[in-house]
């Protein structure tokens, strides 16, 4: 049983190993009568879809949780909600505000802790991320990808699962707005043009989150220049253009980009759930 809190809590085999998963699980129903706690601190359509298809097609039994139900830091610490799911679940899901949350969660119970998304790591988008790339380009390693936007928790997810894999990353984010730290195998720059030259892969996110409402007039100001339209993305290697979703047209992407024929956002979303699959069937031992 394994945990999968972050990327960087994998080495080269086991994340490849989860893309094979993904993208040819084993026959049958290897999961079957098993519960999947699904915890939810922040909606979402693509997480909780992907989630409990995933579970489903594996012969699992998934179970919602709102946050009001569980009532962790008012009724309970995480650590006695996690002791109180392992009694039921074969593994507690969580999309979470706080990243200390899965952390306590892991540590309380052996049953395996899946991170749906905290404020530091999103891996199950970048599962989606590379075996989207690994489908359009045949290849991981020595491509060349531009990530166009915030440094944010998509971005670091994506950041680690490039390093892993021998891809490489750059970074566009405008000042304040980068890694605080250099993180291995990325290179950060502020301007677009300079990150999507030659790039194969343009990918770009939302410049105001889920809770983010109040920095919203400053965020739009300070992304302005980092639109990715049909100018940008001329510049490239003939790219192909990603997103995590939702998108905001005419702020982050252009509509002409997102809905024209170089865009494998939907691509991306349907792999949401393969990758889901191939994690749950690696963190259980299930393959």
């Amino acid at each position: 049983m394994k945990d999968l809190l972050a990327i960087r809590d994998l080495d080269r085999a086991d994340l490849e190993q989860i893309l094979a998963l993904s993208a040819d699980p084993p026959a049958g129903r290897p999961l079957a009568g098993k519960g999947i706690a699904l915890y939810f601190e922040k909606p979402s359509a693509r997480t909780r879809n992907s989630m409990e298809m995933a579970a489903v097609q594996l012969g699992a039994h998934p179970v919602y949780l709102p946050r009001d139900e569980l009532g962790i830091g008012t009724r309970e610490t995480a650590a006695d909600v996690a002791r109180t799911l392992a009694c039921y679940h074969s593994v507690i899901a969580a999309r979470v505000k706080d990243h200390a949350v899965l952390e306590e969660m892991a540590v309380a119970t052996d049953v395996p802790v899946l991170n749906m998304l905290s404020d530091s790591d999103h891996p199950l988008q970048a599962l989606a991320d590379v075996l989207t790339i690994r489908q359009l380009l045949g290849r991981i390693e020595g491509t060349r990808i531009a990530f166009v936007g915030e440094a944010n928790n998509v971005a670091r997810s994506l950041a680690e699962a490039c390093s892993l894999l021998g891809a490489e990353l750059t970074v566009a984010s405008p000042a304040g707005y980068g890694f605080d730290a250099p993180l291995p195998g990325v290179r950060q720059v502020e301007s677009p043009a300079e990150a999507v030259a030659s790039a194969e892969i343009v990918y770009t996110d939302v410049w105001v989150s889920m809770g983010q409402d109040a920095e919203a007039d400053a965020r739009r100001g300070a992304f302005v220049n980092h639109t990715v339209d049909a100018a940008l993305m001329a510049s490239s290697n003939d790219a192909w253009f990603m997103h995590c979703l939702p998108a905001r047209r005419g702020e982050e992407v252009s509509a002409e980009i997102i809905d024209g024929p170089r865009s494998a956002v939907w691509r991306q979303a349907e792999n949401r759930m393969h990758s889901a699959r191939g994690a749950l069937l690696w963190m259980t031992g299930s393959a």
